[in-house]
């Protein structure tokens, strides 16, 4: 294992970065800049069991220190993403790879980690139980303990590979969440999903996101992240991803105390698509500059 390797439910990481799901789509683009197989890992763009178009436009509104989006889950449904993606992602990137996976309804979710399971890349499945832009589905499982236990137990019977649960944090306790997840047989959580807000249109008078609300992220939400990761962290006995207004090696480091194993950096690579890569170059550096001599000494290191 070398200084920035850490191990993520059984899967060893040449490094702690990875990039979040929605942010990165499959890879093929940012392959097209730099040797994508640098990154610990990446969870490619939310799957489901049909195609989805996603929300109407316009979806994205910019605010200070972050963004808002609404974009929906959109994506080409598991089958095409089994013919077309996963084939083409062999060819760029030669590391298990995480598959994150999103439904209507607990058979939504159980169906299409059923199909992805054969695949052989796969190594984790993440599923995302918080997303905030879509109606009838999403965050209404990752906002009660009940529901989101129903999904991980259900999910949990499909497959044998390890299942990370993405909770959202709008919600008033997190731990209760993620202790009914790991109860219900989760192998690690992943957190946080955006934050619900809003942008108003001054002229028109009328919210600028066709969908009227939105999920936050960026630097804004970085405190808000920490705090969760922590809290989850300190409550569960299993893996803690963290995420959430990511952006500097720093940024990474101060995850990994809080109790993360390893950092997804989202909206940052929508910023820079060379966000990632100055990350995991810059880490020996800072890593030196904090007397840290291998990453996986240093996690829950605030605990």
């Amino acid at each position: 294992m070398g200084r920035l390797s850490v191990n993520l439910c059984g899967i060893e990481l040449d490094n702690p970065v990875i990039p979040a799901s929605g942010t990165f789509g499959y890879g093929r683009e940012f392959a097209e800049l730099y040797d994508i197989n640098m990154l610990g890992t990446f969870s490619f763009k939310g799957t489901t069991k049909d195609p989805r178009f996603g929300n109407p436009t316009p979806r994205i509104a910019e605010c200070a220190e972050g963004m808002l989006n609404a974009v929906g889950l959109q994506n080409p449904g598991v089958d095409k993403v089994i013919s077309e993606e996963l084939p083409n992602l062999k060819t760029i990137f030669h590391k298990p790879v995480m598959a994150n996976v999103s439904g209507f309804s607990v058979d939504d979710y159980v169906y299409t980690v059923e199909k992805l399971n054969h695949e052989e890349q796969i190594g984790w499945f993440e599923i995302n139980i918080s997303c905030p832009n879509v109606h009838g589905g999403g965050m209404s499982f990752g906002t009660d303990p009940v529901q989101a236990a129903a999904v991980t137990e259900a999910v949990r019977r499909v497959t044998d590979k390890p299942i990370i649960i993405k909770l959202s944090p709008n919600v008033t306790d997190i731990t209760e969440i993620a202790k009914a997840c790991e109860g219900a047989g989760a192998d690690g959580i992943s957190l946080i999903n955006t934050l619900l807000g809003m942008r108003i249109d001054l002229k028109k008078r009328r919210p600028l996101l066709a969908n009227t609300t939105g999920g936050l992220s960026g630097p804004a939400v970085f405190p808000v992240a920490v705090r969760m990761v922590y809290q989850t962290a300190k409550a569960v006995k299993i893996p803690v991803v963290g995420m959430g207004g990511v952006t500097t090696a720093e940024d990474v480091i101060e995850m990994m105390l809080a109790g993360a194993t390893a950092v997804e950096v989202g909206a940052a690579n929508l910023v820079d698509p060379f966000a990632c890569k100055k990350i995991i170059e810059e880490l020996p550096a800072v890593m030196d500059r904090y007397g840290i001599d291998t990453l996986s000494s240093i996690i829950g290191g605030a605990l």
